[in-house]
């Protein structure tokens, strides 16, 4: 996917309020550690249904803004916060406008290595000083792709991944990148980040705000467990 424009890709948000509520509790504790929220400039990628963007609006308060941008407007919510439909991985705002941006699922979308670089480096332009961006992404070496819902999909070469997503009758190409741990390591440095990953904090607060099997695993359990995580979560400054 190049930077402005690209073959259409399919649209991959989740959009059911429930768990978009729960995801904004999750996120605002995560970043809140060392960001507060209230009273900060916020920018959602990939805002889907805009649940997030609007839950966030709220803990922001009257002191803060929050903005959303999408390459497709699939809102479910409109109130609180500005939206901008967007192409490719350009951001329309100046250096330095946001406080905390959320990249959350967004990547493993833009397309290519150098498409994934070019969002993260227009993440660290926008960021103010001191600002935090959170990143998730699913892992690729999860066993069941997250988007397709195929076993071992994304640990395929792009032309026998075409090839299964055809087969599977789930689309005409398979259209999301999934990284490695040393692979968002690597551009997160070159994009002039620091990285502090957070994938078992993460996990922990899912455990504490939905409760579930999480919820019953001892935190030395779920440590150990970090490198089967089938998602990574971290802070970028």
């Amino acid at each position: 996917m190049s930077h402005a424009a690209a073959a259409p890709r399919r649209p991959h948000a989740i959009l059911d309020r429930e768990s978009r509520l729960l995801k904004a509790r999750k996120i605002a504790e995560l970043v809140g550690r060392v960001r507060p929220l209230e009273g900060a400039r916020v920018l959602d990628i990939g805002t889907g249904s805009g649940v997030i963007a609007s839950a966030l609006a709220e803990l922001a308060g009257p002191d803060g803004a929050v903005s959303a941008v999408d390459v497709n407007d699939q809102r479910r919510v409109l109130e609180g916060y500005e939206f901008r439909q967007v192409e490719g991985t350009e951001l329309p705002f100046q250096d330095g406008s946001f406080d905390v941006v959320l990249s959350n699922h967004v990547i493993e979308h833009v397309g290519s290595r150098s498409d994934q670089l070019h969002h993260l480096e227009e993440v660290r332009r926008v960021l103010a000083a001191g600002g935090v961006c959170y990143l998730a992404v699913p892992q690729r070496w999860i066993l069941l792709e997250p988007h397709f819902r195929l076993p071992f999909l994304s640990w395929l070469p792009q032309p026998i991944a075409d090839a299964y997503v055809r087969r599977a009758r789930r689309g005409a190409f398979y259209d999301c990148r999934l990284l490695t741990r040393g692979r968002l390591l690597a551009l997160a440095g070159e994009a002039g980040f620091a990285a502090d990953e957070i994938t078992v904090d993460a996990a922990l607060a899912v455990a504490r705000i939905e409760g579930g099997p999480l919820a019953r695993m001892p935190e030395r359990l779920l440590r150990a467990l970090r490198p089967l995580s089938p998602t990574l979560v971290y802070l970028l400054r």
